[in-house]
This record gives C-alpha cells, sequence and structure tokens, in this order.
C-alpha cells in the first residue's frame, strides 16, 4: 500500500512539473503569429481604446494585433467566447460584456466564458443640464427634481448604456422621478439636450465643447473621485449622494480555457503599455483614464459590479 502511495505521489510531482514546463514553453514561444483584438465597432469607447492599447502590446510581443472591429450588443462577446483558447482571439469591451446578460438573453455568461487580464482604462460620465434650467450643482439639482416630480426628462442611449444607468443610479439614490428619453441616435440625443428638448444627461467627455460655449452646464463627475479629465468637477458622490459610482469601464479579456501563461503573459505586457507617460496621454486626450489592473482585481470589479447593477435593474424593472 505504501508502495502505490509513493508511486502516485511520483506521478502527481511529475505531471506538475510537466505542467509547468509546458506553460513556461508555451509563454516562451507565444505569440508567434499574429493576434486578434476583437472589438465594438469604429469609433466606439472599446474600438479606440484598442488601437490606443495594440500598437505598444504589438511591440511587446513582437507580433502584430489586428484590431477587428465589430458591431455593439453582443456580437464581438460571442465571437470571442466561441474561439480557440490559444490566446491569439482577445476581447477589449466595455461593462456591456457583463450588465447586457443582467437585461437580456445572451449566448455566453461573462464569467464562465472569459478569462480576465486586465482593466484597461475607464471614462466617467458627467452630469450636465441645459444652461436653462436653474440648477448650479448637484443638490440644487435633486431638489429641483423633488419639487417637480416627473417633469424632467434626462437622455440616454440604448437600454443598459453607460449614461442610462448612471441615470437611474441617480434616481434610485436621490430618491427622484425624472424621466428617461431613450435616443437610437447620439446626435439627436445631443441635439436635443442643447436645444432644451430634454433638460438634463450624464454625458460623455463630448459634451465638454458645449459646456465651455456655455450651451450646457456641467454639475459633477459621475467616477468616485475626482477625474482629471474634468479636474475642476466635483463628485456627485462629494454632493449629497455618497458612494454613488458610475461610468463606461473597459477590459481585455481571452476565452476561457486560454493558458494561465499566456493570460500572465498578455497581463504583464498590457500593463506595462497602459502605464507608460506616452499611452496615458493619449488615453486622457480621448476622453479616457488609462488604468491597468491584475486579472484578478477585474474578476472582483465584475463581480462588484454585477451584484449592484444588478439590483439596481432588478428594483427599476429595467429590461431590454
Amino acid at each position: 500500500m505504501m508502495t502505490m502511495i509513493r508511486v502516485l505521489d511520483v506521478a502527481t510531482a511529475l505531471l506538475a512539473c510537466t505542467v509547468l514546463v509546458g506553460g513556461t514553453a508555451v509563454a516562451q514561444t507565444y505569440p508567434n503569429k499574429p493576434v486578434r483584438m476583437v472589438t465594438s465597432g469604429v469609433g466606439g469607447g472599446a474600438d479606440v481604446s484598442s488601437r490606443l492599447l495594440a500598437p505598444g502590446l504589438s511591440a511587446a510581443l513582437g507580433q502584430q494585433i489586428i484590431v477587428d472591429s465589430r458591431g455593439s450588443g453582443v456580437i464581438p462577446g460571442e465571437l470571442v467566447y466561441k474561439a480557440p483558447p490559444d490566446g491569439y482571439t482577445l476581447l477589449l469591451y466595455n461593462n456591456t460584456l457583463w450588465v447586457g446578460p443582467l437585461i437580456q438573453t445572451t449566448p455566453y455568461d461573462a464569467v464562465r466564458d472569459f478569462v480576465p487580464i486586465t482593466l484597461t482604462n475607464r471614462s466617467p460620465n458627467i452630469l450636465v443640464v441645459h444652461s436653462a434650467l436653474p440648477v448650479k450643482s448637484v443638490r440644487q439639482l435633486v431638489a429641483l427634481a423633488k419639487a417637480r416630480p416627473g417633469e424632467l426628462n434626462y437622455a440616454t442611449g440604448s437600454t443598459g448604456a453607460s449614461n442610462h444607468i448612471a441615470g437611474e443610479l441617480f434616481k434610485a439614490m436621490a430618491g427622484v422621478n425624472i424621466v428617461r428619453i431613450p435616443y437610437k441616435s447620439g446626435a439627436q440625443e445631443s441635439a436635443d439636450l442643447i436645444s432644451g428638448q430634454v433638460q438634463l444627461m450624464f454625458a460623455s467627455a463630448g459634451m465638454t465643447p458645449h459646456v465651455r460655449a456655455g450651451r450646457l452646464r456641467a454639475l459633477a463627475v459621475t467616477s468616485v473621485e475626482p477625474s482629471p479629465l474634468f479636474p475642476e468637477l466635483p463628485t456627485i458622490a462629494s454632493q449629497g449622494l455618497p458612494g454613488y459610482e458610475s461610468g463606461s469601464i473597459y477590459a481585455l479579456f481571452a476565452p476561457a480555457g486560454t493558458p494561465a501563461a499566456i493570460v500572465q503573459r498578455l497581463h504583464q505586457e498590457s500593463v506595462k503599455v497602459l502605464q507608460s507617460t506616452e499611452v496615458r496621454e493619449r488615453f486622457l486626450k480621448s476622453g479616457m483614464e488609462a488604468v491597468g489592473s491584475t486579472p484578478e482585481e477585474l474578476a472582483a470589479t465584475i463581480k462588484s459590479d454585477i451584484a449592484r447593477i444588478g439590483k439596481l435593474i432588478k428594483d427599476a424593472g429595467i429590461r431590454e
């Protein structure tokens, strides 16, 4: 019996060594051909993020990173989760990847079917109001909304979009009734806000020129801490809604089953690129903050987001 146990122990040790050596060998030979980075449609936040990360990552890996821009929604995620888990097909996408399944049925499970590599960047929203609205702070907006329940409107994109979640979270935490007006076109959404057809929006950095021109008034930023993108703005959390946080989060993933050694290599090289001064400045100019995190930190962020946003979606009855 003891002999059998010793044989099993030796076999286990040999297997462990084989896996370790095999993993090291994979990491040393990877990549030996171009890597495809699937992302959102051209011009979207994830697409821009991919194109800012790709050149540096390509140089670090010694192979071309091909940015494959697809549509929005479930398309990018579906392509990647079905791809071979060999490190040659990656996904750079925003929190739609894990928020989307909370609202509609998706062909993949955001936690089960992807391996987190790193949180690449983030982009908070800014709470802006039409210049004619008689408020100059979040507290004043909340007071006005409470005095006029159901009379104020806020513009959003599609259901589950960043500015939609930001608006519903604001309503829930402030205890106000502000009516959502959804738009299919970002251009129409912006035009109606500027003309005063709707009174407020949780906007992207793209609205900053209208704020500077006086057509809109910025009240606060949706990040939990002050943002270098809008250093002059306070956070919503500091204006009477402690704990408020919303915005777009972008992250890099591989299909589930991708060898750990490859994931670790991609993580190390991606973070180096994201921490470089040049790349960080490029992200800021594009209205985003470069981050770089461990896979574990990204996984924890996703888990926390699913619980927090999932409760909001359930309580607000949000569905596609």
